[in-house]
């Protein structure tokens, strides 16, 4: 079995690394807003027009979407 040389592994592409912090950025926000979507009251959801189930369905959501 031979073993492959470092300059034989896939790098990342260069315009993903130059994307990361961008994408970073944006799974954080995700996570922010869905934790501060499951703590309103069914009146401050109301207020804004998001139905209980709307809610559900959002924060069950991972990050990365």
């Amino acid at each position: 079995m031979e073993r492959a040389l470092s300059s034989d592994l896939p790098t990342p592409a260069p315009a993903l690394l130059r994307r990361l912090p961008a994408l970073l950025g944006e799974w954080l926000r995700n996570a922010r807003t869905r934790r501060q979507l499951a703590e309103l009251t069914s009146q401050q959801l109301a207020d804004i027009g998001i139905s209980p189930s709307e809610r559900i369905r959002e924060i069950s959501k991972p990050f990365w979407r």
